[in-house]
């Protein structure tokens, strides 16, 4: 089934382009010029993700973000947060009310899609998991975002986090260093972001976790996996 994305611009013709690139993907393209509207298409509606302009009439986008988190029926949905701003402050405001991914105008259309494509396959992974997780001394609460080594919490960054929650949804699968790239950085392997970055946040991952690093196996010229002993 095509994955259902609702996009919410008050540029019609950024709305033309978004369309064209996303149906060419294969995703089927609802659209909102409005915070009002966009937030009864997302009740209705029910897109896999919602692209959202914080630059919007009347109600801006950061209220609409807090409105659908409020709203059972739409509070689940991914969200990435499209804006001409650049400042920081717009994006961790963004991201501290729910967004799942952010992106500066003018863009990138391949990149905005990779990242598309990311966030939609964290939620799916997330949906495989149970909501708590043990392996010997490692605990992993994934409804809190939290990890304990021998009950004691361990300090993870979200990549690092998400690292390790898409290891473990693998099941015991390889997976290759562009995989993880292009699913937890956003981007594809052509680009400027280095295959090295995952290794170092692995790397750190392991220090973090200690005896429980053992889990999370190297195999050689390709990737990583984690298993459980036994």
């Amino acid at each position: 089934m095509k994955e259902k994305i609702l996009i919410v611009e008050d540029e019609r013709d950024i709305i033309k382009m978004l369309e064209y690139n996303l149906k060419k993907e294969g995703f089927k393209v609802i659209s909102a010029g409005d915070g009002e509207d966009a937030l009864d298409l997302a009740v209705r509606g029910q897109p896999d993700l919602i692209l959202l302009d914080l630059m919007l009439p009347g109600m801006d986008g950061l209220e609409v973000c807090k409105a659908l988190k409020k709203e059972s029926k739409a509070a689940a949905i991914p969200i990435i947060m499209l804006t001409a701003k650049g400042q920081e402050s717009d994006k961790v405001v963004g991201l501290e009310l729910g967004a799942d991914d952010y992106m500066t105008k003018p863009f990138s259309v391949r990149e905005l899609i990779a990242r598309i494509k990311a966030v939609l396959r964290r939620v799916a992974e997330k949906e495989k998991l149970p909501e708590i997780f043990q392996a010997g001394d490692l605990k992993i609460d994934f409804a809190k975002i939290s990890v304990t080594v021998k009950d004691k919490p361990v300090e993870l960054t979200a990549k690092e986090f998400e690292l390790l929650r898409t290891l473990l949804a693998a099941k015991g699968r390889v997976l290759s260093r562009d995989y993880l790239l292009d699913t937890i950085w956003g981007f594809d392997h052509a680009m400027e972001i280095q295959t090295r970055t995952v290794d170092v946040h692995i790397r750190t991952l392991r220090k973090k976790l200690k005896n429980a690093s053992k889990y999370i196996l190297t195999v050689k010229n390709y990737g990583y996996r984690f298993e459980v002993e036994g």
